[in-house]
């Protein structure tokens, strides 16, 4: 059913995930216009494997469980953002910093981690007399912990397996070079190892709390969802439960890595396994970057432009 996937249905897919139908919004744009050579990663290395992989999706809802258990960074989601009334616009800004600083330019990724670090500065107040800041480098490397924990762990569990091509060692390689996307915008202290990536996260098991029961059903079932959509997401979020680090587990109300869910990850595995069929082998993220670097055709929309 996915190969014949209806063109609406895919603009439909890249609209959420990147705010324009055509899955190229300027900032897309901007991946292939701005600098001419490689960036922070090394093309076709690990990061731009694991970031162009559609377990991406997974693991955004795994970060998202994670990150919420740390009471500061819920309150600075919570009091600075329209997440409830707008979530797909949050998504594709969350993208946004993903995917630029991924696959764009050394050029372009630097300016996009002012941008950040510009949006940033806003974010700071109080909650239950704790006063937090979105530029802390201890908030921004619990952050940073989270995501990467939670995409590593989805790309192991339902991407593409990635050992016969960077052999087995590619997960400390992931952790020890994303970090840099994280330095950039301000954080220390960061792992460069699976192993210390699991000690830095149990570290933080003090400071958490129980994640509210409304954030956890807004990430079981948020709104705006079409009927196939919340069913191809139900199957997402369910492997997404199963794939929360041991450590935060607990507070984030969900099974966990190791405690099952054999049945949920295969369910995902087998959505996503079709998705890439109806959607293609790369990103418009990555197509971009590729016909930068001469790697690759240019995409459609540089066609559109060009006329």
């Amino acid at each position: 059913m996915l190969t014949s996937l209806p063109e609406a249905a895919r603009e439909a897919f890249r609209a959420r995930v990147s705010g324009d139908p055509t899955g190229a919004p300027e900032w897309v744009r901007d991946i292939a216009r701005v600098g001419t050579g490689p960036g922070w990663f090394e093309p076709d290395g690990v990061v731009w494997r694991v970031h162009g992989d559609l377990s991406t999706l997974v693991g955004g809802v795994v970060a998202l469980l994670g990150q919420a258990a740390h009471p500061l960074a819920l309150a600075g989601v919570q009091q600075h953002s329209a997440y409830r009334e707008d979530p797909w616009k949050r998504l594709a800004g969350t993208a946004r910093w993903l995917v630029v600083s991924t696959f764009g330019s050394v050029e372009l990724a630097e300016r996009e981690a002012g941008r950040v670090r510009g949006m940033h500065q806003t974010v700071r107040g109080r909650v239950r007399g704790r006063g937090y800041s979105a530029s802390d480098p201890v908030l921004l490397r619990w952050v940073h912990l989270a995501f990467t924990d939670a995409f590593l762990a989805a790309q192991q569990a339902v991407g593409t397996d990635l050992t016969a091509r960077f052999g087995r060692g590619w997960p400390d390689v992931y952790v020890r070079e994303w970090a840099r996307s994280a330095r950039e915008l301000g954080a220390t202290d960061l792992p460069g190892s699976t192993a210390e990536l699991a000690e830095a996260l149990a570290a933080y098991r003090p400071q958490l709390a129980p994640v509210p029961d409304a954030m956890r059903e807004f990430l079981a079932a948020p709104p705006g969802l079409s009927a196939p959509e919340r069913l191809f997401y139900r199957g997402l979020s369910g492997a997404a439960a199963h794939l929360v680090s041991p450590a935060l587990a607990g507070c984030a109300g969900a099974p966990g890595r190791g405690r099952g869910g054999a049945p949920q990850i295969a369910v995902a595995r087998a959505q996503l396994r079709g998705l890439r069929l109806a959607l293609g082998p790369h990103s418009p993220s990555e197509e971009a970057a590729r016909w930068r670097l001469g790697l690759g055709p240019a995409p459609a929309w540089a066609d559109d432009a060009a006329a």
